[in-house]
């Protein structure tokens, strides 16, 4: 699809190869460009034919020989990315299916694009690709991507996500393999459906396609109250969630002499629910799923305690009151910290937030909404309250509900200040000087 170009780096390749504004980027090497994929892919190479259309609809075409890795320089009008693909499935754990009505349009999109896949890290099911599509992701070596499984068993799989077409995904997996293209890999596990034999299952055969299977994640399903008409599922209980770890274990000791990665990762909420210590921070090698929730709390950990080794507590520090606002699931977590290594002059008091707006079998931090917020922490006395930063949209003040993080202020009266999940950003947080 022809792409404007709005803006042209000054100084850039596409400046000294005589580009302008205004111009329309029709095809490069003869190949449409169909978004910012296709717009990387085709300049990554050293020699670039660029078809262009000037606003009088005159055509002409540019000739550019450069580095390979050599940006072009241009700014295009469209984002390439404006209409991401949607999900075509109906999955029995769906969590935007469990909203409550009236939030934001923005959080019912569901996308089950690949090309977030390969961008952003999202995670993709791939049973809404024709085959010209998957033909593209292999001639571009889409890689590596981010896949939810869910399970091998094709059967088992067109159940779970109501799809005709998602009992395919050994096919597509085994032909990124055979291209040498890597894909992480999530499994989210409902209790008595996808764990037990079916997880040994699934995680034998994507342990078949490494080292092109780089890792997987073990996710357990979150449930809301707004579950009418939905699937019957449940929570996972202390019992349960300490097989899936033993179960995840006993394959990392299988695949860690032969691959030299532990390959799949329980989810901190598994441990969490379980009441199983974390791993150490090693053991989640690189974090190569940390947006997944997968060794975030290790990590916090070993980054608070190297930060407070190598800047020691100030003895003469101001005494101050903080409180910090949590999920139910990571409180004790919080607790166990803060009681390990008291902070000087810090009184610290870890509160729990039950989350009444989703339904309290939902206990994650970053899914606190302002309201449930402001109305456990009324009436409380404290100099701040500190929250994670994924409370909050990103890039916003605002939380899922839509209140203001300056409404939410203004209703305690005390100051509220939303941390990364840095443990070092963690311990200046508390002491009050923001790192």
């Amino acid at each position: 699809m022809p792409q404007r170009i709005v803006s042209v780096f000054p100084g850039s390749l596409a400046a000294r190869s005589g580009i302008r504004e205004g111009e329309t980027l029709l095809s490069i090497s003869g190949t449409p460009v169909l978004d910012l994929v296709d717009y990387q892919f085709l300049t990554a190479r050293p020699s670039l034919e660029l078809l262009l259309e000037g606003e009088d609809g005159a055509r002409r075409t540019v000739h550019i020989h450069k580095l390979t890795e050599e940006s072009l320089g241009l700014t295009l009008e469209s984002s390439l990315m404006s209409c991401p693909k949607t999900c075509a499935n109906h999955c029995m754990f769906c969590f935007i299916e469990q909203m409550p009505p009236g939030m934001r349009p923005s959080l019912y999109v569901r996308d089950d694009d690949w090309r977030l896949s390969l961008m952003a890290g999202n995670f993709v099911t791939l049973t809404n690709l024709p085959s010209v599509e998957m033909d593209r992701i292999i001639e571009r070596h889409a890689s590596p991507l981010y896949i939810s499984v869910h399970t091998t068993n094709g059967e088992l799989r067109k159940r779970m996500l109501h799809h005709i077409h998602a009992d395919r995904i050994m096919e597509h997996l085994r032909r990124f393999a055979n291209n040498r293209m890597s894909f992480h890999c999530q499994v989210v596990l409902c209790p008595q459906i996808n764990d037990g034999p079916e997880l040994e299952r699934t995680l034998s055969d994507l342990a078949s396609l490494a080292p092109y299977a780089l890792t997987v994640a073990l996710v357990p399903v979150g449930l809301t109250r707004y579950r009418e008409h939905l699937y019957p599922l449940r929570p996972y209980t202390r019992e349960e969630a300490e097989q899936v770890i033993r179960q995840a274990e006993a394959f990392q000791q299988k695949m860690l002499p032969a691959f030299g990665t532990r390959f799949v990762f329980p989810s901190d909420e598994f441990y969490q629910i379980a009441g199983h210590p974390l791993p150490n921070p090693d053991s989640y090698e690189d974090y190569p799923q940390f947006e997944n929730g997968v060794g975030l709390l290790a990590r916090l950990r070993d980054e608070f305690e190297t930060a407070l080794r190598l800047d020691p507590d100030d003895a003469d520090a101001v005494p101050r009151r903080v409180i910090m606002a949590t999920g139910t699931s990571v409180a004790p977590f919080m607790r166990e910290l803060i009681g390990a290594h008291p902070i000087a002059g810090v009184s610290v008091r870890v509160k729990p937030i039950l989350n009444r707006f989703f339904g309290e079998t939902v206990t994650v931090s970053g899914l606190i909404t302002g309201q449930d917020l402001v109305a456990q922490l009324r009436g409380e006395e404290a100099d701040e309250i500190l929250i994670t930063e994924s409370m909050l949209r990103e890039g916003e003040d605002i939380f899922l509900d839509d209140m203001t993080l300056a409404q939410a202020q203004e209703a305690l009266g005390i100051r509220i200040t939303p941390v990364p999940d840095d443990g070092a950003e963690l311990l200046y947080a508390l002491r009050g000087n923001g790192g």
